[in-house]
């Protein structure tokens, strides 16, 4: 089993941490520093959870004073890189909190960010003081760096997996949308792909809001058309009917009216746990006219409770003559997964083409033992 990703805070990786910290800062004491981070209930912590003990430890070893302390990582920060130094902004959210400290915060915030990023640390700020935080995210939609950019956009998600839910921005969602506009032809993949994540999370709460921006926005040039797009996709997914025709897939009133033949199956009726499955599909379309299809499979997972929970994947979406027939296979695993555990039962599964149900089949999946 592939370890889990909050063991990359062990002994080793904090002693290097404190060897760097004791460099930098004499009166550092990597040991202690250890100790004080891996009390008891260290080992049943999950990742933010150690996250957020290695900062809070980190202020007890650092001096008192806010601007000093800072100085001291400033020292370090370009050593310490990626993914497992998300404390140096957590640093910031737990301990750079008062309004004298404001200015200080939002340069270390900046600064960081392109280190580790300071997208979860950015929004206790934002809860505090939405309308001043919003303005300094508009003062980093303009910065030239695309890390302080993208900062601008993935901080103020509504919805932000792994962080604090921002309530406001649900129910409100127009301060987000004119940072987001002036984000919306970015230079950066990386700054695009967060405008469109933030874009599907406003979709979940104002579905209408996010489709009129998307009439607005679409053909203004191929960079905004596609964060529109990828920012839809969750109403593509729900084959959300003005989406669907507002991106030119084909409509039919009746689905006998879009395909003429259609046929799914999988090669084995029982399964274990662990174990994989092959689908063989196989859609005649109609003559005639083309077509604009997006195709995909569901599953209706059973869970723990005995209820089902359907997921989506998707296999094709193009456009198509008329007459074509499109036929395929597609191994599906039914490993556990981080992010979904599988669980006895039988499981339903759905070819869709725009979002309708075309064919089914089932297996029945059983305990490994």
């Amino acid at each position: 089993m592939a370890e889990s990703l909050k063991s990359m805070y062990n002994v080793d990786f904090l002693y290097q941490f404190g060897n760097k910290m004791q460099k930098a800062y004499s009166s550092f004491d990597p040991g202690r520093f250890i100790e004080d981070v891996m009390i008891d209930p260290w080992n049943e912590l999950e990742l933010k959870d150690r996250i957020r003990r290695i900062s809070s430890t980190l202020g007890q070893h650092l001096p008192d004073n806010y601007e000093e302390a800072l100085q001291i990582l400033y020292m370090i920060d370009e050593e310490c890189v990626g993914f497992p130094y998300l404390f140096f902004p957590d640093y910031v959210e737990v301990h750079g909190q008062s309004n004298e400290h404001w200015e200080l915060s939002m340069q270390a915030l900046e600064r960081f960010t392109s280190k580790s990023s300071a997208e979860f640390a950015v929004r206790k700020f934002l809860l505090r003081e939405p309308e001043r935080m919003m303005q300094q995210m508009m003062v980093w939609a303009k910065h030239s760096n695309e890390h302080v950019r993208r900062l601008a956009s993935e901080g103020c998600r509504p919805r932000l997996p792994w962080g604090q839910a921002l309530p406001m921005f649900k129910r409100d969602p127009s301060p987000v949308l004119a940072l987001l506009e002036q984000l919306k032809a970015d230079s950066s993949l990386y700054v695009r792909k967060s405008v469109a994540n933030n874009l599907n999370d406003i979709a979940k709460d104002h579905p209408a809001v996010v489709i009129g921006l998307a009439r607005e926005w679409l053909g203004d040039n191929p960079d905004t058309d596609w964060i529109v797009r990828h920012g839809c996709r969750t109403m593509i997914r729900k084959a959300e009917p003005e989406i669907m025709k507002l991106f030119g897939y084909t409509e039919s009133v009746d689905i006998e009216e879009l395909i003429t033949s259609v046929s799914l199956s999988v090669d084995q009726d029982v399964l274990k746990i662990g174990e994989s499955s092959m689908l063989n599909y196989t859609i005649q379309f109609r003559e005639n006219s083309p077509v604009r299809v997006r195709i995909e499979y569901g599953i209706d997972f059973v869970k723990a409770n005995g209820l089902t929970s359907r997921k989506l994947f998707r296999l094709a979406d193009r456009d198509l003559p008329g007459g074509a027939q499109l036929e395929g296979s597609r191994e599906h695993s039914w490993k556990d997964l981080t992010t979904r555990r599988h669980y006895p039962g039988q499981h339903r599964i759905v070819l869709l083409v725009n979002g309708r149900e075309v064919a089914s089949a089932s297996i029945q999946l059983v305990s490994p033992s």
